[in-house]
């Protein structure tokens, strides 16, 4: 569903002290990130001074910040154990075959070619599913409402290529023609929605009040009115619900989740998320190819009453049926779309919950005859309880990379494909580190890479959406020197809590908060107000 990076470089500092110690200030924070106690993620030594010593200094440093059991933070892939799980695709269209790669299905005519010409992280991805990514599923339900997209779906899931050759061929796939015709057979066991975000409320609500276990790609809701009803409805229920949102799967980010438990970053008082994108594809723009031509379908191929639902009645448009997110009729935009992911990321590691105050600026200037979403957006998330602003910064028409970024007191971080911790220059925490000049504020003095095997393998996906997904931290992970899918380790915990029991990582309740404050958000944009939580009564209120 990543950008160029920038490094930051400060003038190398020289003097008899420094070369005495045998290891520069620069030089020292360079080599921390070579720490062999942290080597699930293949840290990079860039330069080599006297390794005696040099060790020993590393050594200290890890020491004064504690970090020298953090690679036990992550969490290793777990066998598969359990029956056979008889899973319902709703909503085939761009997702449905990641999805679907994601859980073992996949022509092999694709597979051949990512094993051919693939980058090496697809290559890498491929060969840890081949060996450990037999989840014991089977896609035995398809609904799309286009027949193209539908029998696409068939084709793939009838694919043996990686699911223990046996499952797909025992248990044959067939086509639904609505999604309530899915929920209602008892021969589906769980089922993921995949569809526009307008349709994920009610589709939820049905399919658990079914006994269906739900798998939802994110936004959860569309609207306001729909965040209670579904809330009561999957905690009612007892069905496993997951929101599409994997990045508490990656490594990095379990590692850097650890480092903000410890209290290696002090008090937190700001943070930063952005969008960057420029391309009219990246801004949903997406019912022509490059060429020019329209894409396939029509009124006769599509079930565009279905497509609808309820969304305002207007006449079949190839334009809404492609570029949907761009139509405040069937989404929220860059809300749902991006910022969902940003908010996630955010959650899952400081755990903010809902902001009591939001207020978002920002217009549509550039693809202002598709849709009303805006190109350039601006959001104020604020938790004064909490002492912090979360902001969201976005921009359709610059690819200029923005990381995430976590301020705090004695360190920042920046978190996504990889993971930096910044000492602050007044920090109290690191005045020791400071004065001693084992640390410098202008570098990082922590650096998590995602695998030293794979250095190029982020910067060399297959397009620039994927390559904003990657930086984000999004697309693939490095456990124990194996690459993982994280949308495949994503359903895999799903599955694994259906079968044995215990807690998805984006369970209702993280749904339910994601729901709130981007409903807050959506509003604040297109009523041009301020939006405020009312905690006690679970309303939103427009100042």
């Amino acid at each position: 569903m990543a950008a160029d990076k920038e490094k930051n470089s400060a003038p190398e500092n020289s003097g008899s002290e420094e070369q005495s110690k045998g290891l520069g200030r620069r030089s020292m924070l360079k080599t921390l990130a070579g720490v062999p106690v942290l080597g699930l993620f293949g840290f990079q030594v860039l330069r080599k001074i006297n390794h005696d010593k040099q060790h020993n200094r590393k050594m200290e440093i890890i020491n004064e910040l504690g970090l020298d059991d953090l690679a036990g933070s992550v969490k290793q892939v777990k066998p598969v154990s359990g029956d056979l799980i008889r899973l319902g695709i709703v909503g085939w269209g761009v997702r449905g075959p990641q999805l679907a790669k994601a859980l073992g299905f996949m022509p092999k005519e694709q597979y051949e070619k990512i094993m051919k010409t693939g980058t090496p992280d697809e290559k890498a991805q491929l060969e840890s599913l081949q060996k450990d990514g037999n989840l014991n599923v089977a896609i035995t339900g398809v609904c799309d409402v286009y027949d193209a997209h539908a029998e696409k779906g068939l084709e793939i899931a009838g694919s043996d290529i990686f699911t223990g050759g046996e499952i797909a061929r025992k248990h044959p796939v067939k086509r639904y023609n609505s999604y309530q015709e899915m929920f209602a057979d008892p021969d589906i066991d769980a089922v993921i929605i995949t569809t526009p975000d307008h349709h994920h409320a009610d589709m939820t609500i049905e399919a658990v009040k079914a006994g269906k276990h739900v798998y939802c790609e994110k936004g959860p809701v569309h609207r306001e009115d729909e965040i209670e009803p579904l809330y009561k409805a999957v905690m009612e229920s007892g069905v496993v619900y997951q929101l599409g949102h994997q990045i508490p799967q990656n490594a990095v980010f379990q590692q850097a989740r650890e480092i903000f438990n410890r209290g290696l970053m002090g008090k937190i008082s700001q943070i930063d998320t952005t969008t960057n994108r420029n391309t009219p594809s990246g801004a949903w723009i997406r019912h022509k190819y490059n060429n020019g031509d329209l894409k396939p379908g029509d009124a006769k191929s599509i079930d565009w009453k279905q497509w609808l639902g309820k969304a305002p009645d207007v006449p079949f448009s190839i334009r809404r049926y492609y570029s949907w997110a761009r139509y405040f009729d069937y989404d929220t935009g860059l809300y749902g779309q991006l910022f969902s992911h940003e908010y996630d990321a955010i959650n899952q590691l400081l755990n903010i919950g809902i902001p009591e105050l939001v207020s978002a600026t920002g217009g549509q200037y550039t693809y202002d005859e598709f849709g009303q979403i805006p190109d350039v957006l601006h959001t104020s998330f604020e938790y004064p309880g909490k002492g912090y602003t979360l902001t969201y910064s976005a921009n359709l028409t610059s690819s200029k990379s923005r990381p995430r970024t976590i301020y705090g007191m004695d360190a920042s971080m920046t978190i996504g494909g990889e993971m930096t911790l910044t000492p602050d220059r007044n920090s109290k925490q690191y005045a020791d580190l400071l004065d001693k000049g084992l640390v410098n504020p202008s570098d990082p003095m922590l650096h998590i890479r995602k695998g030293a095997d794979l250095d190029s393998a982020v910067d060399a996906v297959s397009s620039a959406t994927n390559q904003y997904y990657a930086d984000r931290g999004l697309i693939s992970t490095s456990i124990k020197g194996r690459v993982w899918d994280i949308a495949h380790l994503h359903l895999r915990e799903w599955l694994d809590v259906i079968r044995n029991g215990g807690q998805t990582s984006a369970n209702i309740d993280k749904a339910y908060e994601e729901a709130v404050t981007i409903a807050m958000a959506d509003i604040s944009y297109r009523e041009k107000c301020r939006t405020a939580w009312d905690a006690e009564e679970k309303k939103i209120i427009r100042i």
